[in-house]
């Protein structure tokens, strides 16, 4: 068996998010594209709060303090969603739109 070892650190330069999108372009000059459905707290959130965010450290993960949604670059590169359990992300959604939660 085999491991992933990597060369460098992977590292974030730039966040983009469209209405369906995700993209992350990296120093070295690559760009990621993952759908938005993969984070729902990012497909649920304004897009107010989709541009309120900030790259932490370096660039190793991007952190968007008024959805409380942290995203990893190595989890990216790997493939993971969010691993928010629906009860979670209800709980969440009911938080911000408590008019709504009876």
């Amino acid at each position: 068996m085999t491991t992933l070892t990597l060369e460098t650190e992977p590292l974030a330069a730039q966040v983009t998010i469209t209405d369906e999108k995700l993209i992350i372009d990296l120093v070295d000059g690559r760009s990621l594209i993952v759908p938005l459905s993969w984070y729902p707290r990012l497909l649920h959130g304004s897009l107010a709060e989709r541009q309120n965010w900030q790259l932490l450290a370096d660039g190793y993960a991007i952190e968007w303090v008024d959805l409380d949604e942290h995203i990893g670059i190595e989890g990216l590169l790997a493939g993971r969603q969010s691993s928010e359990s629906q009860k979670s992300l209800e709980r969440w959604l009911a938080s911000r739109n408590p008019i709504t939660n009876f």
